[in-house]
Order: C-alpha cells, then structure tokens, then sequence
C-alpha cells in the first residue's frame, strides 16, 4: 500500500466552497476552523514519513484535530516520556500553585521553602534564587545537565546535589539550563503543598483538561522529576498546547491564571546553543514572520503553539539514538515553518 495511502481518513479539510442556499447553521461559539490545505499537507506528511526517527504528528487548528498520523512507535493515546517538554509542564503547575496560593509568587525564594536542603553555610546568592529564576533557567548554579547529568542522577539526594552546585552566574543572569532548576521547583511544590507534583499534576491540569498524567519517575526522597521523563500521550501534549493558545482557558474553565501565559512566553534569556529566547519553560522563535512558541523535550518531543493561525502542531519522536545530539530536531522544525505553516496560510484564505 502507498504509504500516503490512508490520508483521507487523516486528514480533516474544511470545505471552502459554499452551497448556493446555505442552509441556516445554529449559532457558533467559536469561529469555525478553515482547515489546511490539501496539497500542503500531503507534501509535509511525504517529507515527515522519510524521517526516521519521527513517530506521531498532529495538528490542531482552531481546536479541532486536522492531521493525526502515527508512523512509527506507541498509537496517539498512549503516554510517552516526553523529556525535557516536562520543564514546560511544571511551568504550568508553577502558576497554578501561585494561583491557589501555595507559592507566593515568581520573586519567592527558594529558600523560603527548601532551607534545609541547602548547605550549612551557603553562598548568600543561594538565599536570593527565586521560583522565577528557576523557571527561566537563571538560578546561576552549575548545571545539571548534558555532562553534569550523570553524577547528579548518581546523588543519594537530587534536591540538595543541585542545591550544592557552586555559581558560575549571578541569580538572574545568563541562561544554564539545567534539570536540577526544574527538579528544586518540583521539590518546592511538593514541600510548599503538601502533596506529590503528580497528585498536583493530577488535580489542576489532567482533570480538568480531561487528559492522564500517570506517575513517572522519582528520586530516593519520593520527589517526582522535575523536568524530565514526564509521561503523556501526543494528544495529552495538545491539549496542553491548546491550553495555553487558549490564553489558559479550557472547556470554558480557567486552568492558568489570568496573564501567565504572557509571562510564560515573554523572553527573559536566550539559549546559547539555538539562540531562540526562553521565558518560563517555553522557547520562542518566528516562523515565515508568524510568532512560535514551543516546548521542547530531548531527541524531539515538541508541541509546537501558532497563536495568529490558531495551531497547535505536537511531534514525538524515538529519543534512543546515541551519540547524543539534536540533529533531528531541525528537520521537525523544518516540517512546521516549511509545510504546516504554509498549509495553513493557504487554507485560511
């Protein structure tokens, strides 16, 4: 069989030719999607079967999925790790927290929440990292992660490894990013509220967006990973995504806090190896001039969030190949600015 043979089941086009005597529609709340266009969509999904790695694709416009395709791997409902994309996640959970009062705020130190974790006589820099310098990977702690990561995962206490890092920044200085910034904001959660990151993870966003969340991994203290191997589905990552295009509305119900989504979003650094700004969890770029915002987990597990084309596009992908590195990740952007893009500034017009 062609392999593009299945495409119509898949692909979920809306018409553009109106019947001469429409017949009378109930009243919409919301606009109705214009869908992508066809030729656009064949030609990205020819482009996407030929990489090898890729697994899923799907593409939301305007809420409603257009393209769902499975090339390789676990079929779209089944949770995955979605690596580093759990960094995003958190971010989410963050707001909530802040929301219901369980954090003060973006400028509450860790401090407040993790003193004893940290070490007997700190730097006095330890005591000024805040909830927002951890988001934005600014805590300016020796990283965590790539060849840090190892002996950190081998720490009988991850919290207090990461909380023992010396500074090669100031507090709010130059990103380094870093798992451990993720893994002491979970442990804050979690300390501040009471209950596991999963159970919070439960309660503020899987109920309410109607998605699972199951339990992923923890370290010897029972902390659940704060940035890392994360367990959704693809089409729990969109409904994700579609929370925040959604301004942090979902199902009629506010899930984030008025504004955080902005504040997530606004650049606050820039990676030093892709160069794209980062805010609280969420990397930015542009894309044939149209505003980017995405979450980006290890060897490609991306959900990617068009705001002025109403998109919202995930991408997993196998992250197993060694030796380590993000070649992959290029062509999946590639797929997005150089065919879903232009599907759908055709279809929308």
């Amino acid at each position: 069989m062609h392999p593009l043979a299945p495409l119509s089941a898949l692909l979920l086009i809306a018409c553009t030719q109106a019947p001469a005597e429409p017949a009378p529609q109930p009243p919409q709340t919301t606009k109705p999607t214009t869908g992508l266009d066809p030729a656009g969509v064949r030609e990205t999904l020819a482009t996407a079967a030929r990489l090898p790695r890729l697994r899923t694709l799907l593409v939301l416009r305007d809420g409603r999925e257009v393209v769902a395709q499975r090339f390789t791997g676990p079929p779209l409902d089944q949770p995955v790790s979605v690596k580093s994309a759990s960094k995003t996640v958190l971010s989410a959970l963050a707001g909530i927290a802040i929301q219901r009062g369980v954090l003060t705020g973006t400028d509450q130190t860790v401090a407040s929440v993790l003193r004893a974790d940290m070490p007997a006589n700190p730097d006095p820099r330890l005591l000024r990292i805040t909830v927002g310098n951890l988001l934005s990977m600014q805590s300016g702690l020796e990283r965590t992660s790539g060849e840090y990561y190892g002996r950190w995962v081998a720490s009988p206490n991850w919290v207090r490894f990461a909380l023992s890092r010396p500074f090669v920044a100031e507090p709010g200085g130059a990103m380094l990013y870093s798992t451990g910034n993720s893994h002491i904001l979970s442990a804050m959660l979690t300390r501040a509220s009471g209950r596991s990151t999963h159970a919070l993870a439960q309660d503020w966003l899987a109920a309410p967006l109607g998605i699972g969340i199951p339990p992923w991994p923890r370290d010897a203290q029972g902390i659940y990973f704060g940035g890392n191997d994360m367990l959704m589905s693809p089409r729990s990552l969109a409904a994700f995504g579609e929370l925040y295009r959604n301004d942090g509305v979902a199902r009629g119900r506010r899930i984030l806090p008025a504004g955080w989504v902005a504040q997530s979003w606004r650049p606050r650094t820039t990676s030093p190896w892709s160069g794209n700004p980062y805010g609280y969890g969420w990397f930015s770029t542009t894309a044939r001039g149209h505003p980017v915002h995405f979450a980006w987990g290890y060897g490609g597990q991306m959900v990617y969030v068009v705001p002025d084309l109403a998109l919202t596009v995930v991408m997993t992908s196998d992250p197993s190949p060694h030796p380590r590195a993000e070649s992959h990740v290029p062509a999946l952007n590639a797929l997005l600015a150089d065919g879903i893009i232009p599907a759908a500034e055709t279809g929308a017009s």
